[in-house]
């Protein structure tokens, strides 16, 4: 049963931070104006995501525009399309074995089969994190590097947005969901005895006497 609760928290965890990557890959806020002058009241704020552009008015109203034309991006931007949409659709594959592999579902046949299958399932997740992490790293690398280049205008100076922050915990949720799913697949397969128990008890009949038989078969 324990190993068990371990895969049912893995895939808790592995969903959660899969929701996350999501949220993360739709967010416009990659890229936030960074507010360096002394200035207090500002007029706007632009943010710069993955898809579009928003300008948010110190009044509450916001444009956003979608990218038009994906050739004309720069190359990294191009590239955390690539990898973020990758990484949830490798999520979306490890979600299916995962339940297929898991000791809840009846999908495989109980055994060494079914354990290998949701190690699989667990590794994948571990590899959609790491793969979510790259484009994420890359984009952070690069604001903080313009933002302490003194030869980029004031004006242009951007800070880390709020959808690198979700896209760092869910990557995180990720491979820790992933490593608890393979831990209770290679405990399950070490020790049969700790896995999910299963009962089947088979339809009561009716007897002679009109009355249901009370044998419970297991």
């Amino acid at each position: 049963m324990g190993s068990a609760a371990l895969e049912i928290l893995g895939l808790v965890l592995c969903l959660v931070g899969w929701v996350g990557l999501i949220l993360a890959c739709g967010l416009p806020m990659w890229q936030v104006t960074a507010f360096l002058d002394h200035n207090i009241v500002t007029a706007q704020t632009t943010w710069k995501g993955l898809w579009m552009s928003c300008v948010v008015q110190s009044t509450g109203h916001m444009q956003c525009k979608v990218y038009e034309s994906v050739l004309a991006l720069s190359t990294e931007v191009q590239a955390a399309r690539a990898l973020t949409v990758s990484a949830v659709l490798l999520a979306l594959v490890a979600l299916f074995v995962s339940l297929a592999g898991a000791q809840c579902t009846t999908c495989v046949a109980p055994g060494p089969a079914k354990a290998r299958v949701a190690l699989t399932g667990g590794v994948l997740y571990a590899l959609c994190g790491l793969l979510a992490l790259v484009p994420l790293c890359w984009f952070a690398n690069i604001v903080v590097r313009e933002f302490y280049d003194p030869a980029v205008p004031v004006s242009q100076k951007y800070e880390l947005g709020a959808a690198l922050y979700i896209g760092w915990a869910a990557s995180a949720l990720l491979m820790c969901g992933g490593g608890l799913v393979c831990c209770g697949a290679w405990v399950c397969a070490g020790r049969p005895d700790l896995s999910f128990p299963v009962k089947y008890s088979a339809p009561r009949r009716p007897t002679a006497s009109g009355d249901y038989d009370k044998k419970n078969y297991v």
